[in-house]
C-alpha cells in the first residue's frame, strides 16, 4: 500500500463563481503540503502481487496515510481459494514508510497478518523495495486516465466513482482473451 501523490485541483476559472453555499473546493480535498498548499486529493491502494486494485479509498492531501491504514485493509474482499475456501485477509502487506507507525504494525500482527513495511530512519527511501513498486506501478496506471490526474469533481462520490471504473478498466485489460487463453 502506498499513497499517491495528490492530484492537483482545477480551482476558480475566471468565469465560473463559487456559490455561497458551497465549500470552497469540494469534499475529500485538503492543502497539499508539496505544492504550495493548493487543494487536492490523495488515493490510497491496496493491489495484489500483480498490480491489480483490490482496494481504494480517497481522502484530503493532507491527510495522514497511518490514520486510513485499518479502513483501507478492512475494505478489501473476501476472495475464493483453489482449495475451495473463502480468504479474508492477506497473508503478509508490503508498505512505505508512511504507514511506519505503531498503530498499523499492531493492527497487522493483530489481525496475524505479516508485518513488511519500511521502517523511517533505516531503509533508504532512493529504492522502493522489490515489492512495494508495484503499487506505484498501479498508480502510475490509474494516472493514465486523465480524469484522475486533474480532479474535476467537487463532489467525491462523483470522483471515487471514476477511480473505481479506472480499476476496473485495469482489471479488465489484465484478463487474458477469451480466444488466446490455453485449456488445461
Amino acid at each position: 500500500m502506498s499513497s499517491a501523490k495528490p492530484a492537483s485541483w482545477i480551482g476558480r476559472g475566471s468565469a465560473w463563481t463559487p456559490s455561497a453555499c458551497a465549500r470552497p473546493g469540494g469534499d475529500q480535498v485538503g492543502a497539499n503540503p508539496v505544492d504550495r498548499a493548493k487543494p487536492g486529493s490523495k488515493l490510497h491502494l491496496a493491489v495484489e502481487g500483480g498490480g491489480l486494485p483490490l482496494s481504494v479509498l480517497v481522502t484530503g492531501a493532507n491527510t495522514n496515510d497511518s490514520l486510513v491504514f485499518e479502513a483501507l485493509l478492512d475494505d478489501i474482499p473476501s476472495v475464493h481459494t483453489p482449495a475451495g475456501q473463502w480468504r479474508c485477509r492477506p497473508e503478509k502487506v508490503h508498505a512505505d514508510k508512511a504507514y511506519d507507525h505503531r498503530r498499523c504494525r499492531g493492527y497487522l500482527s493483530g489481525r496475524g497478518i505479516k508485518v513488511r513495511i519500511a521502517r523511517c530512519g533505516i531503509e533508504s527511501s532512493q529504492r522502493l523495495g522489490c515489492y512495494r513498486w508495484k503499487v506505484e506501478r498501479t498508480i502510475a496506471w490509474l494516472a493514465g486516465c486523465r480524469r484522475l490526474r486533474i480532479r474535476y469533481d467537487r463532489d467525491s462520490e462523483r470522483f471515487f466513482a471514476f477511480v473505481m471504473l479506472a480499476g476496473d478498466r485495469l482489471c479488465y485489460n489484465r484478463l487474458p482473451c477469451a480466444t488466446t487463453a490455453r485449456v488445461p
